[in-house]
């Protein structure tokens, strides 16, 4: 089994859960390394010490923050232990907020929960209390040096967690957002309508796939082997058409017929529509 990320507790009133956090989900990537390209070796980034003109072990390095150029804060494991707060063994659930209550862009990463032994019962309890009343917790976490604020949801009959990015981590862009300046036409909102209900369909999450890392696998395999691998085919340039001619094309390559114009509009109107 992978190994946890966090142990310690849940804590939601007078209920307390022991549990393990695993990460739910991680990016499957080939990584390609840095290779000398006169021998062929691997390059590496080694713990060099310049001062001492040596390599170092991972015993010997500690943690510093750079306050001026080349001045550092020195801080040692224990010392950090003592300013780790209690929710470095307990996450207290603060709150409790409906399922669809929060922006998924602030979701950062996914944790799944599982109950130490003996520890299913109040488990179970707090499962089915969110999945009752379709509710998540919010709570607090330190771990990995940093204090996460936390969601816990219930998810396939067990607890999962994400981690949130918190106000300032949302980037602001200027401009999002501001389109009140644009008109469409009740046509071109009923084409867009209809296309999106066109393409439609339930979510199989197992239907997208990385295709640049298959190919790149692939590619991998046929060096390997000493063929050659042919490139993916490049997508044609879309050609700059009329928006209306743009869904109606759209539809008609899904099946799906426009809808028929008001016979009250004028002969120009229409001459746009078609």
């Amino acid at each position: 089994m992978a190994s946890s990320v966090w142990k310690g507790m849940i804590s939601f009133g007078l209920v307390s859960i022991p549990i393990r956090l695993y990460a739910a989900a991680r990016t499957k990537r080939t990584y390609l390394h840095q290779i000398h390209k006169e021998c062929n070796t691997r390059l590496k980034q080694p713990l060099f010490c310049p001062h001492c003109n040596r390599m170092v072990e991972r015993s010997e390095v500690i943690k510093g923050y750079e306050y001026e150029t080349g001045q550092y804060v020195l801080i040692d494991g224990d010392e950090i232990k003592k300013i780790t707060p209690p929710s470095g063994k307990t996450m207290e659930i603060m709150t409790f907020l409906e399922e669809g209550a929060v922006d998924p862009i602030y979701f950062d990463s996914s944790f799944v929960a599982m109950p130490e032994p003996h520890a299913e019962k109040p488990y179970l309890l707090l499962l089915k209390a969110l999945e009752d009343t379709k509710k998540m917790g919010v709570a607090k976490v330190t771990m990995h040096q940093r204090e996460y604020t936390v969601f816990i949801r219930a998810r396939n009959h067990g607890l999962t967690l994400h981690t949130m990015y918190y106000q300032n981590e949302i980037a602001a862009v200027e401009g999002y957002g501001t389109t009140n300046d644009v008109k469409l036409k009740p046509e071109e909102i009923k084409l867009a309508d209809q296309l999106v209900e066109s393409l439609s369909a339930p979510f199989k999450p197992e239907a997208y796939k990385d295709e640049f890392q298959s190919r790149l696998n692939e590619l991998i395999e046929a060096k390997l082997k000493g063929k050659a691998l042919p490139a993916a085919p490049k997508a044609g340039k879309a050609p700059v058409i009329d928006m209306m001619e743009a869904l109606k094309k759209s539809l008609a390559g899904q099946g799906a017929r426009p809808p028929k114009i008001a016979s009250g509009q004028s002969d120009r109107q229409r001459r746009r529509a078609s």
